[in-house]
């Protein structure tokens, strides 16, 4: 099963240094890399927007550049969006405010049958309305 890896754990590996990861950043670092190596990882181009957001220097946005490429998006299409709008409506019939890439990466996700790998609490929140499945590390 394929897996749509979210911003937060993207960026444990390329934004953060490893030794400023908490013993539970690095499982989920060690699940990442695990999940790379198996051919699993997936992302979209939102998440690779939101990863090269912030970046302070030209050089330092250009070497995460080139480390992205190894990871081409997932092709979004316009069904993409429309469900990604409907399950956002249905999430805000119910109390859920959700941002337009997490509800994004839900819909797709959902569509493709793809497990979310996040450390974002308001998935949970999310899978509690949709049909999202949660990745779980397997250590």
């Amino acid at each position: 099963m394929n897996v749509l890896v979210d911003t937060s754990v993207w960026s444990l590996g390329l934004r953060r240094a490893p030794h400023n990861l908490s013993t539970a950043e690095q499982t989920n670092l060690t699940e990442l890399t695990e999940l790379v190596k198996e051919g699993r990882a997936r992302i979209i181009g939102p998440i690779r927007q939101e990863l090269l957001s912030g970046i302070k220097t030209q050089s330092q946005f250009e070497r995460l550049r080139t480390k992205l490429e190894a990871f081409p998006d997932e092709p979004l299409g316009t069904a993409d969006f429309e469900s990604a709008a409907s399950a956002y409506n249905l999430c805000r019939s119910r109390g859920i405010v959700a941002t337009p890439t997490d509800i994004l990466i839900c819909a797709v996700a959902v569509s493709r049958a793809f497990y979310i790998f996040t450390t974002d609490p308001d998935f949970r929140r999310y899978a509690a309305i949709l049909p999202v499945q949660i990745h779980s590390r397997r250590r």
